[in-house]
């Protein structure tokens, strides 16, 4: 019997520095006895709260299904795992698979050797009983494998999710520099945004804040668009219960009223990128985006201002990205009472140039870049109409 289904325990990998976030998303979504550890969360879920988690998490990268666990110093070792296991109650030999390996810290220390050895001892399990052996794809197979060496101790791995569930679907033109979306989940979970006040992204870029703002209003799962999913191959899924998983999830949608979300770039290429990314997400036709720098916003009261500005990756002289900051700290004083900021850069330096008190500084990685979210409380304006109330009332 395979490990996961003993004890029903999974892995879900997150990106660096959200562990923490990541788990209370889990919590939510009925994962039980979670754990915390580095890069992601060890946690229990029955078969429906695994199908729910791959379908609706927002912030997770990918759930691992471990199958067997076994200690490693050599080629051999993984051949003989390999030779055990029923590779074709998995997947078909017509069908594709690929193999993601990681090591530390083992007598074997080469990842890639590692991926090689596994598909080999797959393709020979294949080949003496079916006398033909199935295909590697490593960009879009059928099945993923994952094979882990820590201190000459494996763990040999389903992938549930399949592709990275960063991948939403509706992204097919990024732009330069782009977001990831389960960062731009993270910050709009962060900023505590419901749809009570408007929300603006006047550096949409691609429009990667303004589609997870779009799918996190309108309970629009993080997969909506996936049709093929890892936990298809493990040998216990259960069709008619991931359907009716999926069934009841998707009736929880609702549309996006007039006047929530809007966002802006001074690109028209951009924000035709970002028209196209929106447009293959369900109740988008709200979302409102235009073509002009912020500078040129007249203003924007009592809502959550939610941006990425260009960091040095996009501009090219640091001088340019220093006056932007200036200019956009200059922005949220004058132009944006009432309203709290949140802002993300990848340069946290950058910081001072705003010129703007901070009431929240949280680490978050993009990629492989270490950035820092802002958050800028401006309150004049909704202090203001708070005290000229309380003062009408006595």
């Amino acid at each position: 019997m395979y490990e996961y289904l003993k004890n029903n325990t999974f892995f879900a990998q997150a990106p660096g520095m959200m562990e923490e976030i990541c788990e209370q998303e889990l919590i939510e979504l009925g994962a039980k006895n979670t754990k915390v550890a580095y890069r992601g969360i060890y946690f229990e879920a029955d078969k429906s709260t695994l199908y729910k988690i791959n379908y609706t998490s927002r912030l997770i990268t990918r759930v691992l299904a471990p199958l067997k666990s076994f200690h490693c110093r050599s080629a051999k070792d993984i051949m003989e795992i390999a030779s055990k296991i029923e590779w074709d109650k998995f997947f078909s030999v017509d069908q594709t698979f690929a193999i993601t390996s990681s090591v530390n810290k083992s007598t074997i220390n080469n990842s890639l050797y590692t991926s090689q050895v596994l598909k080999d001892g797959i393709a020979d399990y294949f080949r003496d009983k079916l006398g033909k052996r199935p295909n590697v794809d490593t960009v879009n197979p059928n099945v993923r494998f994952n094979l882990f060496i820590e201190k000459d101790k494996a763990i040999l791995n389903l992938d549930t999710s399949g592709e990275s569930l960063h991948k939403r679907g509706y992204r097919l033109l990024a732009g330069e520099a782009p977001m990831q979306e389960t960062l731009a989940a993270a910050i709009i979970r962060l900023s505590g945004w419901n749809g009570e006040k408007p929300l603006l992204d006047c550096m949409c870029g691609s429009g990667t804040i303004v589609c997870e703002a779009l799918m996190h209003y309108c309970r629009i799962p993080a997969q909506f668009l996936r049709k093929n999913f890892g936990f298809f191959y493990l040998p216990d899924f259960e069709k008619e219960l991931w359907e009716k998983i999926k069934s009841e999830t998707d009736k929880l949608i609702r549309p996006l009223p007039k006047g929530i979300i809007s966002g802006s770039d001074k690109s028209d290429i951009a924000i035709r990128v970002a028209k196209e990314n929106l447009s293959r997400i369900p109740n988008s036709e709200n979302v409102k985006l235009s073509i002009h720098p912020f500078e040129h916003i007249n203003k924007f009261e009592n809502g959550v201002l939610i941006i990425n500005p260009p960091y040095g990756i996009r501009l090219g002289k640091r001088d340019e990205v220093e006056n932007l900051y200036k200019d956009l700290g200059d922005f949220i004083k004058t132009k944006c009472k009432g309203t709290t900021a949140f802002i993300y850069t990848g340069e946290p330096t950058l910081r001072k140039y705003i010129g703007l008190k901070t009431s929240k500084r949280i680490p978050l990685v993009n990629g492989k870049l270490e950035g820092v979210l802002l958050q800028i409380d401006s309150y004049e304006g909704s202090r203001k109409a708070k005290y000229q109330t309380e003062k009408g009332s006595e």
